[in-house]
């Protein structure tokens, strides 16, 4: 008798999670729940084999600081074969499956085999290689196992977890672990930008794209990357939450073919300690403005440079890649709310999440074959040029999209930005054609390339 009131007060006592979930107590229970979670998931985490074709060039130039750029066409261009293995989930029942952008971005074949082994084609329709996921279609496939998406922002910290995937390439394996970290940002290696979830599940190659689930097996996360020195898991894996996954899924239903993120148009740094008293905090925490650009729906909102961002919707923001998560899982058209804190008063906005306005138009060109540098792609640096190159907001100038082979073997690359020609300045790609058309004797160019500024001169 004694005992049952015993065991009936364990069970009582047992933490429940927010969501209703039970933590397993004993070892017996933790052996228990891993094998139906297991059977419930594996069939919907899936192996993928991507095949890429990539044009390369053999120089004896490869390397060196200064003659790669100079002969970066030198040599007869020759087709490699490239191949990739990784991980996919299936997310419905019509075939749709997530991966990471690095297993079949650019792929020319995709090879989907189930952990019964059969196998489907599969064509990619719509990837980000910032975000590293890209979402697949299976063709000619019948009603597949899908796995459930679980909101990423009802997870916790010391929740158990499985990583399902194919590691190394040796068939489809199931590690277990623990949620170890949220919120984590810049933390990742590879492509992959932005916020994850952090586990001390093993997570090893192979395994990218493949499913973090819950003990009720529903996808918290996509497997993505490790913190590594060897390659081997050390413990420190993370995976990309399931909160901006169901928003691909969304946007890939919708017919994009490339990932639309919100425009923030501001500029920001975590609060650290030494700040708290000069902004009027009581800690540390949340973002504080540097600056806002004049079409960004931030400053519609009334946000001013100095102000500190706290919240977004409700959850916790403490730098620019949580933020502009937070903004991606709302998607574009959505209405957000935003707390600030400004003299030490807390406010709160309603404001539109919008994409970068094309304002000024970009007016894409290519010089003409009478310019300086002919075959050059130009556009007008605008919010939208800002977000697709990651420039500073005060930004202004033309934007070199493609150098040419002309202005290749000059030196440019795609990203510079031209500041002036032969010392007028220039703020859109008309007036920078019509400047390199009437150059004549020597060419100077003022070009800014990340945060270094510089000027190029020629000999016409």
């Amino acid at each position: 008798m004694i005992r049952a009131l015993f065991m009936m007060l364990c069970v009582l006592s047992t933490p429940v999670l927010a969501d209703g979930a039970r933590v397993p107590e004993t070892r017996a229970e933790i052996g228990l729940s891993f094998t139906p979670v297991v059977k419930r998931a594996a069939p919907a985490v899936v192996n993928i084999y991507a095949r890429r074709i990539v044009n390369v060039r053999s120089s004896p130039f490869s390397g060196d600081p200064f003659f790669q750029n100079l002969f970066r066409d030198f040599g007869v261009p020759q087709q490699r074969v490239q191949n990739s293995l990784g991980s996919g989930v299936i997310l419905s029942e019509d075939g749709i499956v997530v991966s990471n952008y690095h297993v079949v971005g650019e792929a020319t074949d995709i090879r989907v085999v189930l952990n019964d082994r059969r196998e489907y084609s599969a064509r990619v329709l719509l990837s980000d290689e910032e975000s590293d996921l890209a979402i697949l279609q299976l063709e000619d496939a019948p009603p597949m196992p899908a796995l459930e998406l679980r909101d990423s922002d009802t997870v916790d910290v010391g929740e158990l977890v499985l990583a399902i995937g194919n590691p190394f390439g040796v068939g489809q394996t199931v590690s277990s672990g623990i949620v170890s970290g949220l919120a984590r940002s810049g933390t990742a290696t590879g492509n992959a930008r932005g916020y994850f979830i952090q586990t001390d599940a093993p997570i090893n190659p192979g395994n990218s794209g493949g499913a973090l689930v819950d003990i009720n097996g529903r996808l918290i996360g996509v497997n993505t990357a490790i913190l590594s020195r060897s390659g081997g898991s050390n413990g420190i894996g993370f995976a990309i939450p399931s909160a901006l996954v169901a928003q691909f899924v969304t946007q890939a239903r919708a017919g994009n073919s490339r990932f639309q993120r919100p425009w923030a148009g501001l500029a920001g740094q975590p609060v650290t300690a030494d700040m708290v008293e000069g902004l009027g905090l009581e800690r540390p925490g949340g973002l504080v403005i540097s600056q806002v650009h004049p079409q960004s729906a931030f400053a519609r909102a009334g946000i001013e440079p100095g102000d500190v961002i706290t919240t977004v919707d409700g959850l916790p923001v403490n730098t620019p890649a949580e933020m502009l998560f937070r903004m991606s899982v709302a998607g574009i058209g959505a209405a957000s709310t935003i707390t600030h804190i400004r003299d030490g008063a807390v406010r709160e906005v309603t404001l539109d999440l919008i994409a970068p306005p094309d304002m000024p138009p970009r007016a894409q060109l290519v010089t003409g074959q009478q310019t300086a540098i002919p075959g050059m792609t130009l556009s007008t640096v605008n919010p939208v040029v800002l977000s697709e190159y990651d420039l500073p907001l005060g930004m202004s100038g033309v934007v070199v999209d493609d150098p040419g082979r002309v202005g290749a073997r000059a030196g440019l690359q795609a990203g510079d930005v031209l500041r002036a020609i032969d010392g007028i300045e220039v703020n859109d790609s008309t007036s920078a054609n019509d400047l390199l058309a009437r150059a004549s004797g020597m060419l100077s160019l003022d070009v800014q390339r990340g945060d270094q500024r510089a000027v190029l001169r020629f000999r016409l």
